[in-house]
C-alpha cells in the first residue's frame, strides 16, 4: 500500500494521534511499554503476527532473573502485557504494514487500513532466527530443537547435541555447548569453516567437538522429542552416503535476520539489516524513532538484554518529548 496514498484517503477524523507508539512485542517492547505507561506517555503497542515474540515458542526459561524456579516463555510474555496493561499500556493485536517516517509526526499504518500518527515510534519487532526448512525441523520445535545455545544448552547438560553452521556463531555456540554436553557435532555443510581463525582454532582445540565437514541435514526423528539426525554426506558426489547420527538437541546457528525491511529507505542499518542507533543509546538516524531489542543487536540476542534495551527506549523517548516541550 502506497502511504501517501492511504494519507489522502483518510479523513483526518479517523487519524489516531498518540505521543508513544511501540511496534512489537517480545521483551524489549513490553518492557518499553512499563517504562512509556509509568512516564505518562500513554504508549499504545501494536503486538504484531506472533504477540510476545520468539520467546512463546521456548519451553522453560531459566535465566531471567525473578523466576527462580523457570518459566515458559508463553508464561513469562503474558506476564509481561499484564504488567504493561497494568500501568494503563493499550495493547493491540495487529500488524504494521507500512510507515513514513519522512516527516513529524510519524506516520504509521497498521493492517494497511489504520493510520496512526506518534510523537514517538519505538522499534521493537525483533529479528527471525534462519531454519533449515525441512518439515521436522518445525515438528521438534521446542522439543530437541532450538536457535539459542545460551538460552537451551542448559536443558542438554552430560547429553549429546549437533550444531548447524560453519561461521563464528556456529564455532561459539559449539564451544559454549561443550562446556556442558558430552558431545558436540558440528555439521558444515562446506569442506572447510568460515569462522574466523581464532574461532576456528577454539573449535580444533575442544576435545568433545566433532566438525562433520561436507554434511547437509537430511531429517530429524524421534518419539515426541530429537533422537538423532540424518545426514548426507557429500551429497551430489559420487561417493554419497547417509549418515545416521544418535543426538538429543539440534542447535541452528546459521544466522538471523532482523525484521527491518519495513523501514527501509528510513532508517540506517548494517549490512545485515540489524537498525544503528548512536552509541549508549536507542536512538535511530529519525530523530523520535527509538530502537531496541534483537532488531539492533546481532551479538547478544537475549531476553534480559533484550528487555533492558526496551527500557532505555522508553527512558529515552520521554526525554526526547520533554526536550520538545
Amino acid at each position: 500500500m502506497n502511504l501517501k496514498d492511504e494519507n489522502k484517503s483518510t479523513p483526518e477524523g479517523d487519524v489516531e494521534k498518540v505521543k508513544c507508539l511501540i511496534v512489537g512485542s517480545g521483551p524489549a517492547g513490553y518492557t518499553a511499554a512499563i517504562y512509556a505507561a509509568r512516564a505518562n506517555l500513554k504508549p499504545v503497542l501494536i503486538e504484531g503476527l506472533q504477540p510476545g515474540g520468539q520467546l512463546t515458542t521456548t519451553t522453560e526459561i531459566d535465566n531471567f532473573p525473578g523466576y527462580p524456579d523457570g518459566i515458559t516463555g508463553s508464561e513469562m510474555m503474558a506476564d509481561l502485557k499484564k504488567q504493561a496493561e497494568r500501568f494503563g499500556t493499550d495493547c493491540r493485536w495487529g500488524l504494521v504494514t507500512s510507515v513514513d517516517f519522512s516527516s513529524y509526526p510519524h506516520k504509521v499504518i497498521v493492517d494497511d487500513k489504520k493510520l496512526i500518527e506518534a510523537e514517538t515510534v519505538i522499534l521493537a519487532t525483533g529479528a527471525t532466527a534462519k531454519y533449515l526448512g525441512f518439515p521436522t525441523e518445525e515438528k521438534y520445535m521446542g522439543s530437541g530443537v532450538s536457535a539459542c545455545a545460551t538460552c537451551d544448552g542448559f536443558f542438554y547438560r552430560g547429553k549429546d547435541v549437533a550444531v548447524v553452521g560453519g561461521g563464528d556463531t556456529a564455532a561459539e555456540e559449539a564451544t559454549y555447548l561443550a562446556g556442558l554436553c558430552n558431545k558436540v557435532y558440528l555439521i558444515v555443510r562446506k569442506p572447510f569453516l568460515r569462522a574466523s581463525k581464532t574461532m576456528q582454532d577454539r573449535v580444533f582445540r575442544t576435545k568433545n567437538i566433532e566438525v562433520l565437514f561436507e554434511h547437509n541435514t537430511k531429517e530429524l526423528y524421534g518419539d515426541g522429542v530429537v533422537e538423532g539426525v540424518k545426514l548426507i554426506k557429500r551429497m551430489g558426489e559420487p561417493d554419497e552416503s547417509e549418515v545416521d547420527v544418535k543426538i538429543d538437541g539440534f542447535f541452528l546457528a546459521i544466522g538471523h535476520t532482523p525484521n527491518s525491511k519495513i523501514f527501509n529507505g528510513y532508517l540506517k542499518t548494517d549490512a545485515q539489516g540489524y537498525v544503528l542507533t548512536e552509541p549508549e543509546t536507542t536512538k535511530t538516524n529519525v530523530h523520535g524513532v527509538f530502537a531496541c531489542g534483537d532488531l539492533k543487536d546481532p551479538h547478544y540476542r537475549q531476553a534480559i538484554t533484550s528487555a533492558g534495551s526496551g527500557c532505555r527506549a522508553a527512558m529515552d523517548a520521554e526525554r526526547f518529548l520533554s526536550e520538545r516541550e
